[in-house]
């Protein structure tokens, strides 16, 4: 089975193709150029580079939430234009979620944080224990503040990942157990929402049309908070 999966959920974008257990390639930048831009540029040259064609993509994944409310409508307009030719399966994959198979053959527990500003985070908890992932929480917002007495409480080693991971660092750091990750691990990446893809598609079989796919935002966006506001007032 081949997996095409991809992110834009924040300011890094990347891609990566999975056949079966092994990554075939996977590209990834952290310069926060446009992600219309760069993102399908991307796909057309790791497809070259490892010589395979769209067609042969047999489940396309992505982050579709949380994260910036323009990159990832960017990341799903992006498959679904691509999973459209095929009618092919797609899977959605949480982007904290897939942060969280950055680290496997961890004991940890994985803290992904996404800084969605104000003193809030998007956040959920996973404890990972060497291939098994298991998740603690559902996906949040949830103030740095709040966060606190479930880090303090946690016994095992406690890994922050996300561009959050600083942010709640900084705060949580004088805690004997807790840890931020390292650069090349701290960000989500395609391949992890591929692997991420694979595991879900192969538990639980359901497939989701290009149709179907659609953003998790967790929060409303910006704009219709604010046009909400206007006419209540």
């Amino acid at each position: 089975m081949k997996i095409l999966a991809l992110d834009s959920s924040a300011k890094s974008a990347s891609v990566a193709i999975l056949e079966d257990r092994k990554l075939l390639g996977e590209f990834f930048i952290n310069i926060g150029l446009t992600h219309s831009q760069t993102l399908m540029p991307m796909v057309e040259n790791l497809l070259k580079n490892i010589n395979i064609n769209v067609n042969d993509i047999d489940v396309f994944a992505v982050t579709s939430g949380p994260g910036s409310f323009t990159g990832v409508r960017i990341g799903i307009a992006s498959i679904k234009g691509m999973a459209m030719l095929n009618n092919t399966p797609c899977m959605p994959i949480s982007t904290l979620y897939a942060m969280a198979y950055n680290f496997l053959g961890e004991n940890a527990i994985i803290c992904a944080v996404m800084d969605s500003r104000c003193g809030q985070v998007y956040n959920a908890l996973f404890d990972v224990n060497g291939e098994n992932i298991t998740r603690l929480t559902k996906d949040r917002a949830i103030s740095i503040e709040n966060l606190y007495p479930e880090i303090e409480k946690c016994e095992k080693k406690v890994i922050f990942v996300g561009d959050g991971a600083l942010l709640c660092y900084n705060n949580y750091k004088h805690i004997n157990n807790v840890y931020i990750a390292s650069e090349a691990k701290r960000y989500q990446r395609a391949s992890g929402a591929a692997f991420a893809a694979l595991d879900e598609y192969l538990k639980k079989p359901k497939e989701t049309s290009s149709f179907d796919l659609v953003p998790e935002y967790l929060r409303v966006p910006q704009a219709e908070r604010e046009l909400k506001k206007k006419n209540n007032c």
